[in-house]
């Protein structure tokens, strides 16, 4: 049988939150992402590649993989993950075929924003 497209891709993502109204609030004004509610307890989300979700079920935890998201523009980025509620951790620095920064999420995930230039 051959291999579907998404074979060895990742496929989901799904964060434990505290409250998922201020996880919405956060994605959807830092990143523009849609959501769908499926209750008090889980909220998916889609950022027109990926789709991921939001729960209450389980324990608030940073660390784990970086999930890493790429933009055109590193600058605005960063402003509007700030006017968002999030907070640089890590200021944008050089790598090898780019720049980026991390940040955290109100809930204390840790992620990356990258870009080309």
């Amino acid at each position: 049988m051959p291999a579907s497209s998404n074979d060895r891709r990742i496929d989901y993502v799904e964060f434990v939150v505290a409250d998922i109204p201020r996880a919405r609030s956060f994605y959807e004004k830092a990143f523009g992402w849609t959501m769908t509610d499926y209750g008090p307890e889980y909220c998916a989300f889609a950022d027109g590649r990926l789709e991921g979700g939001f729960t209450t079920i389980g324990t608030v935890s940073s660390g784990g993989p970086l999930v890493i998201l790429y933009a055109d523009d590193l600058a605005t980025m960063q402003k509007s993950i700030e006017v968002a509620g999030g907070r640089i951790v890590k200021p944008a620095f050089d790598f090898p075929g780019g720049r980026r920064f991390h940040f955290a999420d109100p809930d204390g995930y840790e992620l990356a924003v990258w870009s080309k230039v």
